[in-house]
C-alpha cells in the first residue's frame, strides 16, 4: 500500500481558479494537468486512481498533491529552472525597447530586427527574443494614417455618399489596397 494523503480541502476561490486553469485553452498543458490532478484529489480519490484515470505516474500525483498542500495554488506553477544566467544586462534590454518604441530606423519606416541588431550591437536573435518577450512588433502600425492627397476630403465625401444614399440601380464595390487604410 502506498503513502496515504489527507483529503484536500479547497475553498471556493481555489476551486474556481483550478477549474479555470484546467479548462482554459491558453493554459500551459503542464499547469492544466496539475490543476486536474488537484481537482481529482479534492474529490477524495486515491493517488493511484487519479494516476490511472489521467494516464500519469502515481509519483507525479503524489508530488503535486504534496506541493499543493504546502503552497496551495502557487505551488502548481513552475519553479525557476537551472541554466546559464543572462549575459545581457537590464540596461541594454531597456535601451532596445526604448529605441524600438521612441525612434525610427534612419533608413526605413520602422525598425527591423537586423537594423536594431546593428544599431544596438546585439545579435538578431537576441533582438527578436527581446521583442517577443515584450510583445513588440514594430512592423505593425496601430495608428490610423491620413492621406496626404489634396483631394482626400472630396473623395471621402463621394465614397461615403455612395454608401449613405446610393442611386437606385447602383452597386457599390470596395477593394482595399493596403491593410492600414
Amino acid at each position: 500500500m502506498g503513502r496515504r494523503f489527507a483529503p484536500l480541502e479547497l475553498d471556493e476561490v481555489e476551486l474556481t481558479e483550478l477549474r479555470s486553469l484546467a479548462a482554459r485553452r491558453s493554459t500551459a498543458q503542464g499547469l492544466a494537468q496539475r490543476a486536474r490532478i488537484i481537482l481529482a484529489c479534492a474529490e477524495g480519490e486515491q493517488s493511484k486512481v487519479v494516476a490511472a484515470r489521467l494516464g500519469i505516474d502515481q509519483d507525479t500525483v503524489g508530488k503535486w498533491r504534496w506541493r499543493f498542500a504546502e503552497h496551495r495554488p502557487e505551488g502548481l506553477w513552475d519553479e525557476p529552472r537551472s541554466g546559464t544566467p543572462r549575459t545581457i544586462e537590464d540596461a541594454r534590454i531597456e535601451a532596445v525597447i526604448v529605441r524600438t518604441l521612441k525612434t525610427k530606423s534612419p533608413d526605413a519606416t520602422h525598425w527591423s530586427s537586423r537594423g536594431m541588431a546593428r544599431a544596438s550591437g546585439l545579435s538578431v536573435s537576441t533582438v527578436q527574443r527581446i521583442w517577443r518577450a515584450f510583445g513588440l512588433q514594430p512592423h505593425r502600425l496601430e495608428t490610423f494614417k491620413l492621406s496626404t492627397d489634396r483631394d482626400f476630403v472630396a473623395k471621402v465625401r463621394d465614397v461615403v455618399g455612395l454608401y449613405v444614399a446610393p442611386p437606385e440601380p447602383a452597386i457599390v464595390l470596395c477593394a482595399d489596397e493596403k491593410s492600414q487604410i
